[in-house]
């Protein structure tokens, strides 16, 4: 196989991304409509990654929040979000670079997105070297055993056949 110089993957990333970044800049302006609410999991100590340190602790890797009923402030740039959630019983703040997500949800329309770590890309952590699971859904890290509505904790939807796109299947080996 030929080398691949034009970095396609880094392309393609880049690209769904995007998807996620218009998803919250509709939401940010007219709120979420009907059945529509977002998973979003993130590395936890990726670069410009801000989050209270008390979660950094409950999740040393990666975290899924829930945008659905109670988040405040939404704030979408061309880098990243920045959100308000209610953390045990305490409003937090949060500010997340696309770059550090990992996977993107909508149970209610039945898509998703995973992400791909990009060789060379920053991260501040080591990530072990096993395979990330297929759907994000399976193991979505609620944000607190006593969150408000915005992160459920115990609450997962049920895995769907076709709920994450992955490019890997389309590509020739």
């Amino acid at each position: 196989m030929s080398k691949d110089y034009i970095g396609y993957q880094a392309l393609t990333d880049a690209a769904l991304r995007g998807v996620v970044r218009e998803a919250l800049r509709r939401i940010e302006k007219q709120g979420l409509i009907a059945s529509h609410h977002f998973y979003l999991t993130f590395k936890t100590h990726f670069p410009g990654v801000e989050i209270p340190d008390f979660l950094r602790e409950q999740y040393p890797e990666e975290m899924t929040i829930i945008l659905q009923h109670q988040f405040w402030g939404l704030k979408v740039s061309e880098d990243g979000f920045e959100v308000t959630l209610t953390f045990k019983k305490l409003p937090a703040t949060l500010a997340i670079p696309f770059a550090a997500l990992t996977a993107f949800m909508d149970p209610g329309v039945q898509f998703g997105l995973q992400f791909k770590d990009i060789p060379g890309a920053q991260n501040a952590a080591p990530q072990p070297a096993a395979k990330a699971p297929e759907k994000p859904a399976e193991k979505p890290a609620p944000a607190a055993p006593d969150a408000t509505d915005a992160t459920k904790a115990g609450e997962k939807p049920a895995p769907q056949p076709g709920e994450v796109v992955s490019l890997d299947a389309f590509r020739k080996k």
